[in-house]
């Protein structure tokens, strides 16, 4: 499946920050982050602010300046970050050179638009993350998107994100390969990750919404959390999600 062309990438992008940035009040920051390790509140939107200052700058084949060490006024500081990058993709000509994520380098040149289709899902899966923290777990449902947004999700897992962890070895080769399949669209479009083994064999098959495929994918729900079927051995499913595809 390849990238939904009909996806407006810096629409999107403002919708899922102006969505983060309202949720923000909601949420204690020493509050923890479900499923992101020893992460506050805090940690999570001092990260994003970061990391949309950060694609900024390499949006115009730059490095990225230090922010400071804070303490930071959470609600102030990320709406900053959010807007320099808006302003930063609406200047630029997408298809100008930008340093992008990349492998056997971690970072090499391409386009600009990169950055836009790159940023609207590290908003996305924080988006969620930040409202997880305030639920206090995670679950489906919790950030406004369309199934096509979440489908691009997971391609962009497994075209951009996995390539490149194998790439820069980070991580080995998957042994097995998982099909996902997202039932919520049409045609049920299905990707492979790692691959198949003699005669195409698939060892795994785990199909649902193309929201519980992506946030699997990211470690942020279980397949059950998630409501996905499972097909196969799930011990095969846990060791491939035990795997560091995403960073």
């Amino acid at each position: 499946m390849g990238t939904p062309v009909s996806l407006d990438f810096p629409l999107l992008l403002a919708d899922f920050q102006g969505e983060f940035l309202a949720s923000i009040p909601d949420a204690d920051p020493s509050a923890p982050v479900p499923r992101c390790g020893d992460w506050t509140v805090r940690d999570l939107v001092e990260h994003l602010a970061f990391v949309h200052h950060w694609a900024a700058a390499n949006a115009r084949a730059h490095r990225a300046e230090p922010l400071g060490d804070g303490p930071f006024d959470l609600v102030a500081h990320y709406s900053s970050c959010a807007t320099e990058l808006r302003e930063t993709l609406a200047e630029l000509d997408p298809a100008a050179t930008a340093r992008i994520l990349a492998h056997p380098e971690p970072i090499g040149e391409g386009p600009v638009s990169f950055w836009q289709r790159r940023q609207v899902h590290e908003t996305l899966v924080h988006a969620h993350d930040l409202r997880a923290a305030i639920a206090g777990r995670g679950a489906l449902g919790l950030v406004r998107a369309v199934p096509e947004v979440w489908a691009d999700t997971v391609e962009e897992v497994l075209t951009v994100f996995y390539p490149r962890q194998v790439g820069t070895g980070r991580m080995a080769p998957l042994p097995t390969a998982l099909a996902l399949t997202a039932t919520d669209l049409d045609g049920t479009p299905e990707w492979v990750l790692g691959e198949p083994g003699a005669g195409g064999e698939i060892a795994v098959r785990v199909s649902g919404p193309a929201e519980g495929l992506a946030l699997l994918l990211w470690g942020r729900v279980t397949a059950a959390e998630a409501g996905l079927t499972v097909t196969g051995d799930p011990a095969d499913l846990d060791k491939i999600l035990g795997q560091p595809i995403v960073p």
